[in-house]
């Protein structure tokens, strides 16, 4: 075929009473959330709020701003508009005060934050919100969602790749370094051996220890939590108060059970599942590796598998790629939970990977499933720095939804662009395109993208009327670096919203 242009329509999603619009703004203010006359949806938050002296006062007041109504951004109030109040969105009872919180010492988070041993600095500042955690987990009343206020030094300490100033402690050589993530100890001094077992990223540690109180928890950096003048430099790059709002509330309407909304075109019986994988030895040659995936339901919602471990990894090739036994059962576990979950079997699976698929790999996961269900493989990414760019006349990006097709299984979905029902881009930068290979099995090119594109839309940490990736490649990389960065951890959660 030759190469062609097609721009598809903005992805609708149902709200309540069966609405379809395509800005959850405007559905959740017009209508209230997908599930609001559905019996197990929560009628109330209940609140725990972890936070040093200043991280609480500033959740109280921001908190206190949430019964609304926000104004709108008078220069882009398409893009952040109106915030009418959490009950009048959401039909439930927002907590002027939370059910029970917790102060962290500054004191002792300051000097966790700036030692010198990165991976004893990430795992204590933890270490200090499990406190809490566990404190929280011993009372009789049950939380919806754990709200942990930190610092933003926390933030730019505490992650993999952040340097301290002026540590505290006795300095650290890159050779000591290697020998306690060995399993070295030392004779004068003692520490857990779990402490090299986790993620040096503050939040992929915090959401993989986390799991074992059973209650999601919401990070949020004290600067997100302004609401009068900018102080600093960082908070002068905030977005308005009525847009952090929305994807405050959002996420915790969704993580204490609700279904904000889901999408009008999920056909009855089809599936999407994401797979990421994470090198176990970060070493060039290392072909050890790790596979986890997540299942979306055409409810919208999320599954967690943790895959297995093995030689995933081709140095060579720099792709992963597990072996067919190993697909054969990660796909079984998949089939075994769509069916636990809606009690009837799946007709169509499309596997979206951004490192794609090979051959054996594909036969693998088609031998895990029943004779007549139809299995797509589809690899997914966007192509930073590369060569195709796609743009079109005049001074505005290129329309969100517009395909470049070169082939019948290949070509190039802008899921990023200027957005018609918002008259504006809400980016800053040119978009990059996602190319989209239909690798195996047999599907229209264009419902591929039609699907990838309204995955873009089930984002529920944030409120906005699509991502420029599919949650399943988006989140799937969030779900593997905690999954696969934290190899101590126990019995990780299935639910998607405790790792978001």
């Amino acid at each position: 075929m030759s190469p062609s242009v097609t721009i598809l329509p903005e992805p609708t999603l149902e709200f309540r009473y069966g609405q379809a619009i395509a800005d959850p703004h405007d559905g959740l203010t017009a209508f209230g959330p997908w599930d609001a006359d559905l019996p197990a949806r929560p009628r109330r938050i209940s609140l725990a709020v972890i936070g040093t002296p200043d991280g609480l006062a500033r959740f109280g007041s921001f908190s206190r701003a949430l019964i609304g109504p926000i104004a709108p951004d008078k220069s882009r109030p398409n893009l952040w508009p109106l915030y009418p109040g959490f009950e009048a969105v959401f039909d439930t009872e927002w907590p002027i005060s939370p059910g029970w919180s917790s102060t962290i010492d500054p004191s002792a988070l300051e000097t966790a934050a700036s030692q010198g041993d990165p991976n004893r600095r990430v795992y204590e500042v933890v270490d200090l919100y499990l406190r809490s955690l566990s404190t929280m987990a011993d009372r009789d009343e049950r939380f919806s969602v754990a709200i942990c206020v930190v610092p933003d030094y926390v933030w730019a300490n505490c992650r993999p790749k952040s340097r301290v100033g002026e540590p505290s402690g006795d300095p650290v050589t890159a050779d000591e370094l290697r020998q306690r993530r060995g399993g070295q100890m030392n004779l004068f001094e003692r520490w857990d051996p779990d402490t090299y077992e986790y993620s040096l990223d503050f939040r992929n540690q915090l959401k993989a220890r986390a799991m074992a109180f059973d209650v999601p928890i919401q990070i949020v950096r004290e600067s997100t939590l302004l609401t009068g003048a900018p102080a600093s430099r960082r908070e002068g790059t905030l977005t308005p108060l009525a847009d952090r709002a929305w994807n405050l509330t959002t996420t915790a309407y969704y993580k204490a059970g609700g279904k904000p909304w889901r999408l009008m075109s999920a056909r009855d019986g089809v599936c999407y599942v994401g797979l990421a994988y994470r090198k176990r030895d970060p070493s060039a040659t290392s072909r050890s590796a790790c596979c986890a995936a997540q299942m979306f339901l055409d409810s919208g919602d999320g599954v967690v598998f943790m895959g297995e471990t093995g030689a995933w990894y081709s140095p060579e090739r720099r792709q992963f790629h597990l072996e067919p036994a190993a697909a054969t059962r990660l796909m079984q576990g998949l089939l075994d939970t769509y069916r636990e979950q809606l009690g009837k079997p799946l007709t169509e699976i499309f596997l979206h990977a951004n490192s794609g698929f090979d051959s054996d790999e594909f036969d693998g996961f088609r031998a895990g499933c029943p004779s007549g269900t139809k299995v797509v493989a589809v690899r997914v990414r966007r192509e930073y720095g590369g060569t195709v760019k796609i743009y079109r006349p005049g001074t505005r990006p290129v329309i969100r939804g517009t395909i470049w097709q070169l082939t019948e299984r290949s070509g190039y979905l802008c899921a990023a662009g200027f957005v018609p029902e918002l008259r504006t881009y809400p980016g800053a930068e040119t978009p990059v395109p996602l190319r989209i290979d239909i690798q195996y099995g047999e599907a229209d090119f264009v419902q591929v993208a039609g699907d990838i594109l309204g995955l873009t839309k089930l984002n529920y940490n944030a409120c906005r009327v699509g991502d420029g990736e599919p949650v399943t490649v988006r989140f799937s990389k969030k779900v593997g670096e905690i999954l696969v960065s934290n190899p101590a951890l126990k019995d990780p959660k299935p639910q998607f919203r405790f790792y978001i």
